[in-house]
């Protein structure tokens, strides 16, 4: 089992920046793609950005250019740094890890774009 702790979730305002975090602990050898998704309300949850662990990045064509995702392996962190946010990239956003070709889940970070 992988156990994911996702912190950094807030309230900002259009513009902004945010880093969000992600913790793995537990059965962590042998993760191989880990990520964000982020779902909003009444919506299905999407991919925002992959990374594997040889550090080959995914993203969205809605945040390119805008968001960084990184990883840490040695300390079993994955981040995203957000920036220039907007309203529609308000949601609940999830960290994601894919070990033996299972899919761990984090409980999910809030983040609110307004002003």
């Amino acid at each position: 089992q992988v156990q994911l702790v996702e912190s950094g979730g807030a309230l900002v305002q259009p513009g902004g920046s945010l880093s969000l975090s992600c913790a793995a602990s537990g059965s962590i050898i042998g993760i191989d793609d880990m990520g964000w998704y982020r779902q909003a309300p009444g919506k299905e949850r999407d991919m925002v950005a992959t990374i594997t662990r040889g550090g080959t990045t995914i993203y969205a064509d809605s945040v390119k250019g805008r968001f960084t995702i990184s990883r840490d392996s040695a300390k079993n962190m994955v981040y995203l740094q957000m920036n220039s946010l907007k309203p529609e990239d308000t949601a609940v956003y999830y960290c994601n890890a894919v070990r033996l070709l299972i899919n761990y889940w984090g409980q999910g970070t809030q983040v609110t774009v307004s002003s």
